[in-house]
């Protein structure tokens, strides 16, 4: 099952879905502005995209800069971070399977495709 983790006010997550649209894929879309992660959840895509849950952070967010910056987290507490501030989420995600990717650049969800 192919799964778009979508924020509708970002606009490479509004391409990314539009171009699963076109390309004729019927994703399940989760707006994760809505429908908020859970740890659970986030730890299991984080382990599906094969990173540290540093690297899904967004660190120029104000959220960010205001709240954790420069501070040594572990990987739990950088999780609890994402899941309290949505914001912080690197986006779109897209899951294909076992597998996943962060859609930046979008070509990146092709190589998942």
């Amino acid at each position: 099952m192919l799964t778009i983790y979508h924020n509708p006010r970002c606009s490479k997550s509004r391409e990314c879905n539009v171009m699963l649209q076109d390309l004729g894929k019927n994703a399940n879309v989760i707006n994760y502005t809505k429908d908020l992660f859970t740890e659970t959840t986030l730890k299991e895509v984080i382990d599906l995209l094969k990173i540290k849950p540093i690297e899904l952070v967004r660190t120029n967010e104000k959220e960010w800069k205001e709240n954790y910056k420069g501070k040594d987290l572990s990987d739990k507490e950088v999780i609890k971070a994402m899941v309290k501030h949505y914001k912080l989420i690197q986006r779109p995600i897209v899951v294909n399977g076992n597998k996943a990717v962060i859609g930046r650049p979008l070509e990146a969800v092709n190589d998942l495709l």
